[in-house]
């Protein structure tokens, strides 16, 4: 098939060296930016954060993140353009969702005399919250639905990438505690242009299993 959007996902792979010279365009990155806070989550619950290292300062503290842990991923946090650090909230709670209620009846999606009729959709987040109020695993999984959103748009735009879940989430939570205010980044996303002579990645065909294996049409 020749559709662009076949074409961007047989074209992007997970990039494994990069070329530290070379910076995503600001352009660029309000498109990236932009695609990120559109993206879908339950009930718009938007449990996350999005934290960009750009900064040479940046840069070195996350590399200090690699000390103890998945050292492979090490040379990603200064060669890449940027990496975005995908957190999200594990206790997320009434009060939260209470701001995106508000967001909506501020842009007219809602009526304010619907704002408590509105919390009805709170109950998915009920049913995903223990005693202690944790609900760490579903807000997670939001995280991913952001970053699939994330590596077709930057596919689109001919940026390459590196999803990462070999980061050390307790040192990112140490090194970056002021930014985070107690979110989790268990992933991350490593973004910029590959060294075409030393991305040993990059030559090897492109390998899914067959259709017939993951697809049925009912």
């Amino acid at each position: 098939m020749t559709h662009p959007i076949i074409k961007d996902l047989k074209t992007r792979y997970t990039t494994k060296r990069y070329d530290p010279s070379k910076r995503i365009s600001d352009e660029d990155l309000k498109v990236i930016y932009e695609a990120i806070q559109l993206s879908a989550s339950s009930i718009n619950s938007q449990p996350w954060k999005f934290i960009v290292i750009e900064s040479d300062q940046a840069k070195q503290r996350l590399h200090d993140t690699f000390e103890q842990k998945f050292q492979f991923n090490q040379p990603h946090a200064k060669t890449a353009s940027h990496t975005i650090l995908f957190a999200h909230n594990p206790q997320y709670k009434r009060s939260d969702y209470g701001k995106v209620i508000d967001n909506d009846i501020a842009s007219g999606r809602a009526k304010e005399e619907n704002r408590e009729q509105a919390f009805g959709a709170f109950a998915f987040v009920d049913l995903n919250t223990d005693e202690s109020g944790n609900n760490n695993a579903w807000t997670k999984a939001q995280t991913y639905l952001a970053l699939g959103n994330t590596l077709h748009v930057l596919a689109r735009l001919g940026i390459d990438s590196t999803p990462m879940e070999g980061v050390d989430s307790a040192a990112i939570s140490e090194i970056f505690a002021e930014e985070l205010d107690g979110y989790i980044c268990d992933v991350a996303l490593a973004i910029g242009y590959r060294n075409d002579a030393e991305d040993y990645n990059l030559p090897l065909p492109k390998s899914r299993l067959p259709i017939e294996n993951v697809l049925q049409v009912l």
